[in-house]
């Protein structure tokens, strides 16, 4: 099994880094100034026990790949990306969704037989090229796995196996999506926490995100795992650990913007919501709000912290009683 990594960022780099480090066998695809410098120099993988280079053959799209038939094509893009990314992988791959959000399973079915969910529990950053950062340690994050849109079999019982042999913590679950909307819902505040930056007062501006999210899944009859259940998976597994000569970064969506990419994955996010409330007739202004406004502010180009919690409370107010 060879584990193509479509999507070389935050999360697809760590986990190209561990399963290279590993003994697997790994390939990249990457772009830009990161693709040239993981050619020229490696992957450069950055932990708080100390640096590691990983050579790995790295292809700049999909259809460059020299496709194996035991290849696991290991989707870590962005929802927004995923259907050009998957309109050049072979079928009759596994496809599996590194990924954050519920809509990349969706979209890879159309096409393939067999997808994976992975619910992400990973704090990780990609600011430089070449160089990504696990921010958790000994444990660099909890990876559990399953089939979409339920159940088990070997080949995510063999991912999992290799996942864990790479350090991870993961268990293969047939009701990974109840898992994954768990996971929706707390990233509905990388928005909150891209627009605001990390200050005080986040919990507060994200809380009518949540409050919207779980009120429009039980209008959907989605079901997702509870606070408690999601506490108790996590347990003291994910531990912060400083990295020397690097600054904690926020996470995706912050580092979006952080990084001035133009775009973030917040109608993969908070859209979803926003797209079930529309559905099922739930009003979801903080929602439509927090979208609206982070995805303006990445196209303006704008750096973390452009308003204060506050500012976001009031324009979700406004929304709400226009």
């Amino acid at each position: 099994m060879r584990f193509v990594i479509l999507g070389a960022g935050a999360v697809g780099g760590v986990v190209a880094g561990r399963l290279d480090g590993a003994g697997a066998d790994v390939a990249l695809v990457a772009r830009g100034a990161h693709l040239e410098a993981i050619r020229r120099d490696g992957l450069l993988l950055r932990e708080a026990g100390g640096d590691s280079v990983h050579r790995v053959p790295a292809y700049a799209s999909p259809s460059a790949v020299d496709w194996r038939d035991d290849d696991v094509a290991v989707l870590a893009v962005k929802g927004g990306d995923t259907h050009a990314v998957l309109a050049d992988v072979p079928r009759g791959r596994p496809v599996v969704c590194l990924q954050n959000g519920v809509a990349n399973e969706r979209a890879a079915l159309r096409r393939f037989a067999d997808v994976y969910p992975v619910c992400v529990m990973l704090p990780a950053s990609h600011l430089a090229p070449g160089v990504v950062v696990a921010q958790c340690a000994p444990v660099p994050g909890i990876l559990d796995i399953g089939r979409y849109p339920s159940g088990t079999d070997a080949v995510s019982a063999d991912i999992s196996a290799s996942l864990v042999k790479a350090g991870f913590h993961s268990v293969v679950r047939a009701d990974i999506m109840r898992w994954k909307y768990a996971k929706l819902l707390m990233n509905l505040g990388n928005a909150v926490e891209a627009l605001c930056g990390r200050v005080d007062g986040l919990d507060e501006a994200a809380a009518p995100l949540r409050a919207e999210g779980e009120t429009v899944l039980y209008a959907a009859g989605i079901p997702f795992v509870s606070l408690a259940e999601d506490r108790a998976r996590r347990g003291d597994i994910l531990q912060l650990r400083a990295v020397a000569g690097v600054e904690r970064a926020g996470g995706s969506t912050w580092q979006s913007l952080a990084r001035g990419t133009g775009n973030v994955e917040a109608d993969y996010l908070n859209g979803e919501i926003v797209l079930l409330g529309r559905l099922h007739g739930v009003p979801t202004p903080a929602n439509e709000t927090a979208r609206r406004l982070v995805v303006a502010a990445a196209q303006r180009g704008a750096a973390p912290g452009s308003l204060t919690p506050s500012d976001f409370l009031a324009e979700v107010a406004r929304a709400a009683h226009p």
